[in-house]
């Protein structure tokens, strides 16, 4: 997938704080996070499997996840997750449009901060924050029909299932998010000097 074309003067944008956590560009202390999420065969279970951690060691740069799109997931001072809008690519199944490239947000979190309410909190301000920056734009969701937990978090962010279908030997879910009349990212969220309630 190639990252959200964005103008230069939106990205990165000002770290977007909630009641919790912090949306911020990724920075070098993140590096040993960036390895475990790939590392993990917990978080990368239905993600294809986890990456060798020597290879990771090698290959990872020093300031990994900085480009447009990539919101680094601050829970005081530490990384627990990223949360990423991109550009779903044209040639794969699941789209709303004709032309495909639609924004796809996608969502990856250390184990020992699943079951909080992180990602869901996290997800809702990075989609508030896109509705701004792309007003009326949709965002799409894929994830497959095994990860429960993923299908409940789309729910909860007002995702609404579009499409099934076979993909990398598995049936994934897609569905479809759109600005509420409020223009939050679920029902009850206002901006309010920068943060998220």
């Amino acid at each position: 997938m190639t990252a959200l074309e964005l103008d230069p003067t939106a990205w990165p944008p000002a770290p977007i704080s909630t009641e919790r956590l912090v949306l911020r560009e990724s920075e070098a202390r993140d590096r040993a996070a960036f390895i475990e999420l790939f590392a993990s065969s917990e978080v990368r279970t239905f993600l294809g499997g986890p990456r060798p951690r020597g290879e990771l060691e090698r290959t990872v740069p020093g300031v990994p996840g900085r480009r447009p799109g990539l919101f680094v997931i601050d829970l005081g001072g530490a990384m627990i997750g990223a949360v990423t809008l991109d550009r779903r690519n044209a040639d794969r199944p699941g789209h709303i449009r004709q032309d495909g490239e639609e924004a796809e947000l996608s969502y990856t979190f250390l184990p020992e901060s699943w079951g909080r309410g992180y990602a869901a909190e996290a997800c809702a301000a990075a989609l508030d924050w896109f509705a701004g920056a792309f007003p009326g734009e949709p965002v799409v969701l894929c994830t497959q029909t095994a990860n429960i937990r993923s299908m409940r978090l789309a729910a909860k962010l007002g995702f609404t299932e579009v499409e099934r279908f076979e993909e990398f030997d598995a049936e994934q879910w897609f569905g479809v998010w759109s600005v509420t009349p409020a223009g939050s990212a679920r029902a009850g969220t206002t901006w309010t000097s920068r943060k998220w309630r």
